[in-house]
């Protein structure tokens, strides 16, 4: 048995004075106390004993074995996250495409209301020009297919209203194809009411 100063142990196991307090809190190493000097009390020869004993051993064991269990937990994680983002980049890809998908429809439908108007009911008018008139007046909703018969025709009333003749101008334009009933082909009674055809005539020199 030897007994060895604080500052003798930290030299003969080639630490520092702090790590030998530690080690005798921790019952690693032993200690007596004589005349109030603090000695630690070794049993083997210089360089046998280890300050790495067996509880050294045991609480390095612990260490690692909860460092592998966080690195498992950090990697299930990572695999949790990046499932979700790969979620989330999905919802997003999905709802993109539905929102594309809704603009082409309604564009679908635009372009059908248009080419109506278009080749049916003013084919004397670039078409480009009235797709354009329509959009901005925002009215689209307003020109309907059915206002046309089958033949083609049309009332004077819903050819003035397509055609967005202002209220004063309608009166003197009405009187003008009253004047051409039974006279012009271009003009046609129905159940006392007069019909053009603007598909296959042209009116510009009435309406102009």
């Amino acid at each position: 048995m030897k007994k060895l100063t604080i500052a003798d142990a930290a030299d003969h196991f080639g630490v520092s004075k702090e790590a030998i307090h530690n080690r005798v809190r921790r019952g690693s190493l032993n200690c007596i106390v004589e005349e109030g000097v603090k000695y630690v009390v070794i049993s083997t020869p210089k360089g046998t004993q280890n300050i790495n004993n067996i509880p050294d051993a045991r609480y390095t064991q612990y260490i690692e074995q909860e460092n592998e269990r966080l690195r498992g937990r950090v990697d299930v994680l990572e695999n949790e996250t990046s499932r979700l983002r790969d979620q989330r980049e999905q919802m997003l890809i999905d709802e993109r495409i539905k929102v594309e998908q809704i603009y082409k429809e309604r564009d679908a439908q635009l372009r059908n209301v248009l080419h109506v108007v278009a080749t049916k009911f003013l084919s004397h008018v670039n078409p480009e020009a009235v797709m354009q008139e329509g959009m901005e007046k925002g009215k689209i909703d307003a020109i309907n297919a059915d206002v046309v018969e089958a033949d083609g025709w049309i009332s004077l009333k819903d050819f003035l209203k397509l055609k967005r003749i202002k209220d004063e101008a309608k009166k003197k334009i009405k009187k003008r194809f009253e004047k051409l009933q039974g006279r012009d082909s271009r003009v046609s009674i129905r159940d006392e009411k007069l019909f053009l055809n603007p598909a296959e005539f042209d009116y510009s020199d009435l309406i102009g």
